[in-house]
């Protein structure tokens, strides 16, 4: 039998290791992958998938425009300490590159569009809309980065986001992708709901302006023709002959709606329907969600809103 000298210094020695198990166990537990998106629309996907198991950043928030947004000291700081920075991809965040070198950061960097077959932005003249190279090459062959505008892309987007997080986050992997897996599906099945409901309004009649050329994907997939004044990025303005042209087709095909976006300026969708006559649609979110309690403030949200302002102008009934 140990002396009781011996047995209080080891019952002090158990005593103390529990009380540093117990300090730095649930601590090492508590350490979550810390993750960056780029953007809202794509930050709430990553939420979808990651759920409450990683620690997620966002550097582009609600109602914020992506295309010229400028990095801030504390979005280097995120990216540096991230394991995981997920962008769009297809040239649409144009400063993410020189942030990721800035923040000299060591975590991986995965494009959720990878794997996706990009389309071409529309040149420019073309009855749809018009393009903006985004320093891609020419005009007309580089790739529209708004693939999901489409939700076959964002499903998509979905599967490779949980893998990204399953390679960096080995014990949770099953669960990343589960969750991938289930908000894909969700996904799809709103898809086949909204081509339903566009499907019941005749071909002719689905045409509507927009501001900026951001619905490409959205056009091919649900069959709704998009005029817009400018490309699909909001740094170009549109010139006096691209909106006088733009006015004489309206008048021309008897395009009854007009759309404002959240981060396009809404006077030059006002001057249009000035000078056609085109009944103001309402508003439709391209690039970013709304602000929490808002029409939009999840991709599903932000779906099934522009999709209900777009049947209920076009075919005047309520989805």
């Amino acid at each position: 039998m140990l002396a009781r000298p011996v047995r209080i210094a080891v019952a002090l020695v158990l005593a103390l290791g529990a009380v540093l198990f117990l300090a730095l166990g649930p601590a090492r537990a508590a350490e979550k992958p810390k993750v960056v998106a780029t953007f809202s629309i794509l930050g709430d996907i990553v939420a979808a998938v990651g759920r409450d198991m990683i620690e997620l950043t966002v550097l582009v928030g609600p109602d914020g425009d992506a295309h010229v947004y400028q990095p801030t000291p504390a979005d280097a700081k995120a990216v540096a300490q991230a394991q995981l920075i997920v962008v769009n991809g297809l040239g649409f965040e144009g400063w993410i590159d020189r942030l990721v070198k800035a923040a000299r950061t060591k975590g991986t960097v995965v494009a959720a569009s990878q794997g996706i077959q990009p389309q071409a932005v529309r040149e420019r003249g073309r009855a749809h809309g018009h393009g903006h190279d985004h320093g891609h090459g020419a005009k007309g062959k580089a790739p529209d980065p708004h693939a999901w505008q489409d939700l076959r892309n964002g499903a998509a987007y979905a599967r490779t986001i949980a893998a990204a997080l399953a390679s960096i986050d080995a014990g949770n992997a099953a669960a990343y992708r589960a969750n991938g897996e289930a908000y894909a599906a969700s996904l799809l099945a709103l898809d086949a709901e909204i081509r339903a409901a566009f499907a019941a309004i005749p071909r002719a009649q689905r045409k509507v302006v927009t501001a900026h050329d951001a619905f490409g994907y959205f056009s091919t997939a649900y069959g709704v023709d998009f005029v817009a004044p400018v490309g699909v990025s909001t740094e170009a303005e549109a010139s006096a002959g691209d909106v006088a042209k733009l006015i004489r087709q309206i008048k021309k095909e008897r395009i009854g709606a007009v759309f404002v976006e959240t981060v396009t300026d809404k006077r030059l969708a006002e001057q249009i329907v000035r000078e056609t006559g085109a009944r103001m649609g309402g508003t439709l979110y391209a690039d970013a969600l709304s602000k929490a309690g808002g029409p939009a403030d999840s991709y599903v949200k932000m779906f099934r809103h522009n999709a209900r302002q777009l049947v209920e102008a076009l075919a005047g009934k309520n989805m």
